[in-house]
């Protein structure tokens, strides 16, 4: 069981950075392929960004690629997504989830965090 809680969200302006953390509690947490997510108002929920348990592999959105990072701390069951070059389209809450060892699906979510990019 892994229980995530984003923080970090806010209204910033276009061109802006921030950085999203999600701490995980659980001790299987650094077995775990973690992922952001995000959903913006009326559209449906979409990938952003995914690591693996080690950190070695990364993948990214076409839309954010360039522009974030992904990353994690296992010592500190960390993970985080450093957002630069902020863009309205940006706006949405974003979303830390796990994906438990040779499962192919997101099993756990946390509650999400808003982030807002005005123009």
């Amino acid at each position: 069981q892994v229980q995530l809680a984003e923080s970090g969200g806010g209204l910033v302006q276009a061109g802006d950075s921030l950085r999203l953390s999600c701490a995980a509690s659980g001790r299987t947490f650094s077995s775990y392929g973690m992922g952001w997510f995000r959903q913006a108002p009326g559209k449906e929920r979409e990938f952003v960004a995914r690591i693996s348990w080690s950190g070695a592999m990364r993948s990214y959105a076409d839309s954010v690629k360039g522009r974030f990072t992904i990353s994690r701390d296992n010592a500190k069951n960390m993970v985080y997504l450093q957002m630069n070059s902020l863009k309205p389209e940006d706006t949405a809450v974003y979303y830390c989830a796990a994906r438990a060892p040779s499962k192919s699906e997101y099993d756990y979510w946390g509650q999400g965090t808003q982030v807002t990019v005005s123009s």
